[in-house]
């Protein structure tokens, strides 16, 4: 497949039925990301009776931010460093009929308040990790890559607590566990695999069994 190709096939969105406008400026959703909203809505079915207030870190296309806008009774913050994918996302919030509040910013720190729910997809890919030249040619490597062996964006995250959902690599299951241990108090966790078998999805509440 050739680089415009890839464009041509890929630079559209379809996320639980929402239809999303993405660029060269903000990753392309992949079938993992519906799984974490998917497997996110019904741990939030499970744990709360109220309008909860949800952040998504790093939103990107805001695919993420806009479906749990769309499919629950929710206050919606989402942020993300890049002003040309707030551009893209505020886009497909107007397209998509919903009222979430950008802000932009390096994860936590736009933020003044607490959430029931963070949600995040961020970089976690090493920079020294082999990745297909396609993709590594055409999605943006601020959304991609990530200092730490993939995990300083978890770092950074996991200074907060509640209900935390994490798409992340395969490999970094039980490093994020760790951090999770060492930033929350008697944090429970549960890792979920995606479609393939692979340990893909993270989710922490602060100590109640899901």
């Amino acid at each position: 497949m050739t680089d415009i190709e890839y464009l041509k096939k890929y630079y559209k969105g379809n996320m639980i039925g929402y239809n999303f406008d993405i660029n060269k400026d903000c990753l392309i959703p992949r079938f993992e990301t519906e799984q974490l909203i998917e497997k996110t809505i019904n741990y939030i079915n499970k744990l709360f009776n109220k309008k909860i207030d949800i952040v998504d870190l790093g939103t990107g296309s805001g695919c993420i931010a806009i479906t749990l806008k769309k499919e629950l009774d929710c206050n919606v913050t989402a942020v993300d460093i890049s002003n040309k994918a707030l551009k893209i996302a505020r886009g497909n919030a107007n397209k998509n009929n919903c009222l979430i509040d950008f802000l932009e910013g390096d994860m936590l720190k736009p933020l003044n308040k607490k959430y029931d729910l963070i949600i995040s997809n961020p970089p976690y890919i090493s920079r020294d990790e082999k990745i297909m030249d396609i993709v590594k040619n055409n999605e943006p490597h601020i959304a991609l890559y990530a200092d730490k062996e993939g995990l300083y964006y978890y770092e950074e995250i996991l200074k907060k607590n509640y209900l935390i959902a994490f798409e992340i690599g395969q490999e970094q299951a039980n490093k994020i566990k760790e951090m999770a241990k060492l930033y929350l108090y008697h944090p429970y966790i549960k890792i979920e695999k995606d479609l393939q078998g692979l340990d893909r999805f993270v989710f922490i509440t602060n100590g109640e069994e899901i």
